[in-house]
C-alpha cells in the first residue's frame, strides 16, 4: 500500500489552541467543514479539503492547537496533536500560522514563530479577530515576536479574507497542478465511541494517520485519508462516535455525531466498527440501519478480537451468535478484526473490493428476469379480490447500489413483505453480499406480455388466406 500523491500544494493553518484557526479554515473554503467552538483543543487530527484561489487548486490543512512546549510523552493527546501539526508543517509548501489579535502575543505564539522562522517554509502570519478598522492598532503588539507584513483578519466576519486569498495564491509554489487524483472508492468508519474506529484506521494505513486514545470521544471532525491499495483508489474517513441520541456530554459531541452521520450520504461503502466482545448492541444495529437506507454498501469490523477469550474465539459462531439476535443483518459480511494485533486486517480490503464490485454491478437483463421467474413461481404473490397480480417483467436502472424496478399490472396491490422476498431472492441470485438492492414497482399494462410465472395460452390457428374450400380463383 501507498498513500496517493494528488500533486497539489499543501497549506497548513497552525496556531496556538483557540486562536480561530478552523473559523478560517471553514471561511477559505466557504463552507462548514471543520467543527468551530469556543472551548479551546477541538481540533486534534489534521482536517484536509480541496481549495481553490484563482484557479489555482490546493489542499487546505486545519491542525490541533500547537503547543511548543507539550508533553513529549507519546502517551499524552497534547504531544500526539503536537506530532500531527508539526507533521502539518513538515508536508506544507505553504505555511498560514494564525494569532490572535484580542488576546496578544503570549509565549507560546513566540515559540511558534520561532520554530516557523527555522523551517523555510513560506509563512503568512494572519492576525484573526481584527474585525474593524478600530482594532487594527492591536497589531503593533504582533511586530514585537517578529513577524513581519502581518494581515489583519476577522474569520467570523470574512474582513481581510480576500487579501489572505491573494497572499496564499502569490506564496503558491510555481509548478502546474497535476490533474486531480481518481476519486476513489469512499469508505466512511462509522461506530459508537471507543470501538476503535481510529486505531484501525492507522492500521489499515500503516501510519499513525489519526489520532488514537484510550479514552471515548478522541476524533470529532471526519478525517479523510486517500489510499492506493492493489491498484485500486479508496478514501478513508474517519468519524466521531455515534452515541445513542439523547446520550451525548456536550454540544460538541452531538455535532461530531452529525458529522459521522452525514458521512454516510457522501460515502460508496460504511464500515461499520463493533465491539466483538459486546456483539451487535442496538445502537451499533441503528448505525448499520443508517447506511443501509442510504443505499450504502456495509461491511461489518468486528474490533477487539484479541480480547475475546479463546473459548470463545470462533469466526463462524460470533457471527452466526450474532445475527441470530439481529437476523435482518445476517447476509452483511463481518470481519473479526484486531487493530491491535493486526489480525485479519488484511482481510478487510479484498473483503472491500468484492463489495465495491457488486456495489457498481450491472446485472445483464435475460438473466434478471430467469430469477424473477424463478422467485415467483417458487412463491406468487397474494391475489387481491381474488385476482393475482401480474409481474410482467424486470430489467436494472441503476447502480451503486443496483437498483431493480419490476413492471406490475397492479403495483399498489403487491404487499411490502413480497417487495422484500422478491429484494432477497434476487440479491442472493446475484450474490450481491453487503450490497442493499433496490426494487420498485412500477404499472405497466400487460399489452400482450405473458406475465411471469403464468403458462402460455393456447392459441388458435387461423387459416391462410386464400386456403379452403370456399377460395376462388380470379
Amino acid at each position: 500500500m501507498r498513500m496517493e500523491d494528488a500533486g497539489l500544494p499543501v497549506v497548513a493553518i497552525v496556531g496556538r489552541p483557540n486562536v480561530g484557526k478552523s473559523s478560517l479554515f471553514n471561511r477559505l473554503l466557504g463552507a462548514r467543514r471543520a467543527i468551530v467552538d469556543d472551548a479551546p483543543g477541538v481540533t486534534r487530527d489534521r482536517v484536509t479539503a480541496r481549495a481553490s484561489v484563482g484557479g489555482r487548486a490546493f489542499m487546505l490543512v486545519d491542525t490541533g492547537g500547537f503547543s511548543a512546549d507539550a508533553p513529549r510523552d507519546p502517551g499524552t493527546i497534547a504531544a500526539r496533536v503536537r506530532e500531527q501539526a508539526l507533521a502539518a508543517m513538515q508536508e506544507a509548501d505553504c505555511v498560514v500560522c494564525v494569532l490572535d489579535g484580542q488576546a496578544g502575543v503570549v509565549a507560546e505564539d513566540r515559540d511558534v514563530v520561532r520554530l516557523l522562522r527555522r523551517s523555510g517554509k513560506p509563512v503568512l502570519w494572519a492576525v484573526n479577530k481584527i474585525d474593524n478598522a478600530g482594532r487594527e492598532a492591536l497589531l503593533a503588539d504582533v511586530f514585537s515576536a517578529g513577524v513581519e507584513e502581518p494581515l489583519a483578519v476577522s474569520a467570523a466576519h470574512g474582513r481581510g479574507i480576500g487579501e489572505l486569498r491573494n497572499a496564499i495564491l502569490a506564496a503558491l509554489p510555481e509548478r502546474a497542478a497535476a490533474p486531480e487524483a481518481a476519486r476513489g472508492t469512499r469508505l466512511a468508519l462509522l461506530g459508537r465511541p471507543n470501538v476503535g474506529k481510529s486505531s484501525l484506521l492507522n492500521r489499515l494505513l500503516g501510519s499513525e494517520r489519526a489520532i488514537v486514545a484510550p479514552e471515548p470521544g478522541t476524533t470529532r471532525d471526519a478525517v479523510d485519508t486517500r489510499i492506493i491499495v492493489d491498484g485500486r483508489s479508496y478514501v478513508l474517513v474517519d468519524t466521531a462516535g455515534i452515541r445513542k441520541q439523547g446520550r451525548a456530554k456536550d454540544d460538541l459531541e452531538r455535532h461530531g455525531a452529525v458529522r459521522a452521520l452525514g458521512q454516510i450520504e457522501g460515502a460508496d461503502l460504511a464500515l461499520v466498527v463493533l465491539d466483538a466482545a459486546e456483539g451487535i448492541t442496538d445502537q451499533d444495529s441503528r448505525i448499520i440501519g443508517r447506511a443501509l437506507e442510504a443505499g450504502r454498501g456495509v461491511l461489518l469490523l468486528a474490533n477487539k478480537w484479541d480480547t475475546v477469550p479463546p473459548t470463545r474465539k470462533d469466526a463462524p459462531s460470533f457471527r452466526a451468535d450474532a445475527t441470530a439476535l439481529r437476523p435482518a443483518f445476517a447476509s452483511l459480511p463481518m470481519l473479526c478484526v484486531s487493530a491491535h494485533t493486526g489480525e485479519n486486517v488484511g482481510d478487510v480490503f479484498p473483503r472491500v473490493a468484492a463489495i465495491e464490485q457488486a456495489y457498481g454491478a450491472t446485472l445483464p437483463t435475460p438473466a434478471l428476469n430467469r430469477a424473477l421467474r424463478a422467485a415467483v413461481g417458487e412463491h406468487p404473490p397474494a391475489s387481491v379480490r381474488g385476482r393475482v397480480p401480474s409481474l410482467l417483467y424486470a430489467t436494472q436502472t441503476g447502480t451503486r447500489p443496483p437498483t431493480i424496478t419490476v413492471f406490475s399490472s397492479n403495483p399498489a396491490g403487491i404487499a411490502p413483505a413480497y417487495v422484500r422476498y422478491l429484494t432477497t431472492k434476487l440479491r442472493d441470485a446475484f450474490g450481491l453480499v453487503g450490497v442493499p438492492l433496490k426494487l420498485t414497482l412500477r404499472a405497466r399494462a400487460t399489452s400482450g406480455r405473458r406475465p411471469i410465472g403464468r403458462a402460455p395460452t393456447a392459441r388458435r390457428s387461423r387459416p391462410r388466406r386464400g386456403a379452403g374450400p370456399r377460395s376462388r380463383r380470379r
